[in-house]
């Protein structure tokens, strides 16, 4: 045999060998060819054995999936809002698997959630169509007669883009956890009074120093809401001597939403197609996909922790000593003109976490102890027993620790301020409060059961907009996001915040650019930041400054 003989058979007898291999971990292994965002989901169970952090960097990547058709992505034969579509004879394959308007519409979470940084807000691009979700495919046809499925509403009228939906901003997630703990503690507050209300008393209602008007217990034990301030309709029903609820609802910016976890169920299911074991059961396949338990409640619970945990906003103001002064000075003119009454900050205190007694108010936990069992975008994890998809145990994470992203808020003597800039309650800032009329307002309200006629009457009411961070998430300001600035933004103030425009209409063009830098300073924080007020480089920086910076130039 040849010396080429002898290499040629060595080289085929390798080749054979390599592809006896191949072959055989081509059987062994599902994986390849397949084309999915999440190879292996979390069981459930196995979030109280997996640690924290890798918990919560599971969920960041659920976050930041791009979920496709090989593991559930797509919803044929439902809703966004988890109801059947109207017309099965269409399911939502393509062509119409995707619709920017009635959804689904987006492949990640992030691909919305993305300015500055993942978990942040969103360009105008990136805008929601609340409550488009309602309809099959929103095609505005009018040959189509079907309820619902693409140009007739639930009163049977044509739809237009302006009355189908209501279109918002994309709002980011950064300080989310801190701010669902403060929603916490004021609702067990607001229910404590409400609880110790005697028939025929009344109870002003209050909460961190935020008013939310007055609650009355009839003579025979029923219950006037018509006082309360502030408050989205669903906390306020009452049926008999059955009390309102009185939860502050800290998501969706009308105040429809109690927690991360829920707006989570929703979102998936709306944008994604991803449906959740807890909102549609174990083993469930309400969207004839052919796939069941898209998402576990473990899954949801990671997705969760990973939005509560994301790094607080803070303030980003550079080296320039005028700019330092304008800080200085616009911080307390926002202020004096009565900008921080509703733009408030406020406080976690120690000694009141629902759901955890015992705990400081900084440690968060899922599920949250409010979360709804029925109604409206339920069920959703209840706190119990391990009894999956129906309740589950508190996970808990000390949403001040340093071993989770920087930077953080810290505990002062038994407290934690949250500069979020909220006081978590519905005002009405238009110039009219007519929906039908004024811009401000929306064509529909979330808050009322859909196709009612007071949710066709519109709303004109919003959750005052958490400020920290708010200002490089998109460039898009107020909830529709339509304006590109800020000062945009503050002359737009009419209804209940009318005297602190003209407060600020009233200022020196000097003052007025003040406040403006102070607003331009409320940011999200490049990553890795490692102080809460930071240079234009990201370098940590002292504020209040010792001294006046414009005390140097004299």
């Amino acid at each position: 045999m040849t010396k080429i003989q002898r290499q040629t058979r060595t080289w085929l007898v390798l080749l054979s060998t390599f592809v006896a291999i191949a072959a055989s971990g081509q059987s062994s292994s599902p994986q390849l060819g397949r084309e999915v965002a999440i190879p292996v989901h979390l069981q459930d169970g196995e979030e109280f054995t997996t640690p924290k952090l890798e918990l919560i960097q599971f969920g960041a990547q659920l976050f930041n999936a791009k979920f496709t058709v090989q593991e559930g992505a797509g919803r044929p034969l439902s809703k966004g809002t988890g109801a059947p579509i109207s017309d099965p004879s269409s399911p939502l394959v393509f062509p119409r698997n995707f619709d920017r308007i009635s959804s689904p519409d987006a492949n990640s979470c992030s691909g919305c959630h993305n300015a500055p940084v993942s978990g942040a807000g969103g360009d105008r691009v990136t805008e929601v169509f609340v409550l488009a979700q309602r309809f099959d495919r929103l095609t505005f046809d009018h040959n189509d007669g079907i309820t619902t499925r693409g140009a007739v509403d639930e009163s049977g009228k044509l739809v237009t883009m302006e009355n189908a939906t209501n279109d918002r901003k994309t709002v980011g997630m950064n300080g989310s956890g801190f701010v669902e703990m403060l929603a916490r503690q004021m609702t067990a507050d607001l229910q404590a009074e409400r609880d110790a209300t005697a028939p025929g008393n009344s109870t002003l209602l209050m909460s961190k120093g935020v008013t939310f008007g007055t609650l009355t217990r009839n003579v025979d034990g029923t219950w006037n809401t018509s006082q309360v301030l502030g408050l989205a309709a669903p906390s306020l029903s009452s049926k008999g001597t059955t009390p309102p609820s009185l939860i502050i609802r800290p998501l969706h910016q009308v105040g429809n939403v109690v927690s991360l976890r829920q707006f989570s169920n929703n979102a998936f299911n709306h944008h994604h197609g991803m449906q959740s074991e807890e909102r549609f059961g174990q083993g469930a396949d309400p969207d004839g996909d052919g796939f069941a338990n898209e998402l576990t409640v473990a899954d949801l619970t990671a997705v969760s922790m990973f939005q509560a945990t994301l790094a607080v906003p803070g303030r980003v103001i550079a080296n320039d000593p005028t700019v330092e002064h304008a800080n200085l000075m616009g911080e307390a003119v926002f202020n004096q003109i009565g900008c921080a009454t509703c733009h408030a900050t406020l406080s976690l205190t120690s000694n009141n976490n629902p759901g955890l007694p015992g705990q400081p108010g900084w440690i968060y936990f899922e599920p949250n102890p409010y979360n709804p069992a029925t109604g409206p975008n339920s069920p959703n994890l209840q706190l119990g027993p391990a009894n999956y998809p129906v309740s589950a145990p508190a996970l808990t994470v000390d949403l001040t620790s340093n071993v989770l992203p920087l930077p953080r808020l810290r505990a002062h003597h038994g407290s934690v301020t949250v500069p979020a800039y909220t006081d978590l309650k519905l005002h009405d800032i238009s110039a009219s409060s007519d929906p039908k009329m004024d811009p401000e307002c929306e064509a529909l309200d979330q808050n009322q059961p859909v196709g009612s006629p007071a949710f066709f009457a519109g709303n004109c009411k919003f959750i005052t907009r958490k400020l920290w961070g708010f200002y490089n998430q998109g460039g898009a300001f107020m909830h529709h996001g339509k304006f590109t600035t800020a000062r945009e933004a503050v002359e737009a103030h009419n209804g209940e915040a009318l005297s602190q425009r003209l407060a600020f209409d009233a200022l020196l063009p000097d003052l007025q650019n003040d406040v403006i830098e102070f607003l331009k300073s409320l940011q999200v924080l490049p990553l890795g930041a490692k102080s809460l007020v930071v240079d234009e480089h990201g370098n940590p920086k002292e504020w209040p400054p010792s001294r006046d910076p414009s005390q140097d130039e004299r």
